[in-house]
């Protein structure tokens, strides 16, 4: 895939463990790698799915249109709210039928600059990802087929997709083409941290200032949550995963370290996407923090930085303070009326 700006998922130094609380703003160390965080300019988009306004306009009334269920009543921003973070708030997420899926909603924030998509990275691109849900039996449970011929059933769909494409033809490649283009568009606001980071001393508290250095020192959590997305885009068992629940395992069942793996979510709007892990398993960040803290289920596959971490009562408040400026303030979004 050739991608007009490069992945950046920018990797970050560690800071030394002895970074004094009371200065944290004032160490050249923490001024230095709070610049490492700013976010890149230009989304990129794919030479062979350029943006367009009226195709981005259009994959955003597909996204919020029920017209993919085979019930009628769920579409993609069912799952994928604007204001939990791109997730739903459920422990798992939940099909046409309303019987639950195996693996809790994952956010799209930021999607547009991961090159591996789903909890186990089988998919290349957000183009790639469109159908899956959407013919998925416990999910969507509708055909290809069928959803072309609804889709070709409403005069104002027949003309959008002749105004966007070229051939003039609802197919499911042109579907693909318009979700993944306004999904690219759901990128993450400017949070607290952000100002913070661009040189505004003010925007987060001491405490969160400590929790950065945290964050990156004793708390390990940029080993594999790094750069301005908060995430390395990579897969690792952080030791929760039990039993057959083996993640990028199933992919690559040769690899010992990929048992039990799954994707580095992003930590942007984290405060508003609980409960949190693939499986929705941990109910609050606290209770996250606390997990990291102890080290998980200790096994072959477990990844090299998870292990007891030793963290204070003081230090995991920080944290907490830390993760919270992550969370921008709520943008309001414009949902379309579906035609009909």
């Amino acid at each position: 895939m050739n991608w007009k700006l490069p992945l950046g998922l920018v990797l970050c130094v560690l800071l030394p463990l002895s970074v004094a609380a009371s200065a944290v703003d004032d160490t050249p160390d923490i001024i230095a790698l709070r610049a490492k965080y700013l976010p890149p300019g230009a989304i990129p988009y794919p030479d062979d799915n350029p943006y367009s306004a009226a195709k981005a306009q259009l994959g955003k009334t597909l996204f919020f249109d029920p017209i993919f269920s085979s019930s009628g009543t769920l579409s993609c921003g069912s799952c994928h709210k604007p204001d939990r973070g791109w997730e739903d708030g459920l422990s798992l997420a939940v099909g046409d039928s309303r019987q639950a899926l195996k693996l809790k909603t994952p956010s799209l924030i930021d999607d547009a600059w991961l090159d591996r998509l789903g909890w186990d990275g089988r998919f290349v691109s957000l183009e790639a990802v469109t159908f899956a849900p959407i013919t998925g039996k416990q999910n969507m449970n509708m055909s290809e087929a069928g959803v072309i011929a609804r889709l070709s059933s409403i005069p104002e769909y027949v003309h959008d997709f002749k105004t966007v494409f070229d051939d003039a033809t609802i197919s499911r490649k042109h579907i693909e083409m318009a979700l993944a283009t306004y999904e690219r568009s759901i990128v993450a606001a400017q949070a607290p941290f952000d100002r913070w980071a661009a040189g505004d001393d003010a925007a987060i508290s001491q405490a969160a200032k400590r929790g950065f250095a945290i964050f990156n020192g004793k708390g390990r959590c940029a080993e594999c949550h790094s750069g301005w997305a908060f995430t390395d885009g990579s897969f690792h068992d952080i030791g929760v995963a039990k039993d057959g629940d083996v993640g990028r395992g199933r992919l690559f069942p040769t690899s010992v370290k990929l048992q039990h793996a799954f994707k580095t979510p992003t930590l942007r709007d984290v405060a508003l996407r609980a409960p949190y892990m693939h499986d929705g398993s941990v109910p609050t960040l606290e209770a996250v923090i606390d997990l990291y803290d102890k080290g998980g289920i200790a096994r072959p596959s477990r990844s090299e930085v998870i292990k007891p971490l030793g963290l204070t009562a003081q230090e995991k408040a920080d944290l907490l303070a830390f993760l919270n400026t992550l969370t921008s303030r709520a943008q309001p979004i414009d949902i379309p009326a579906p035609p009909r």
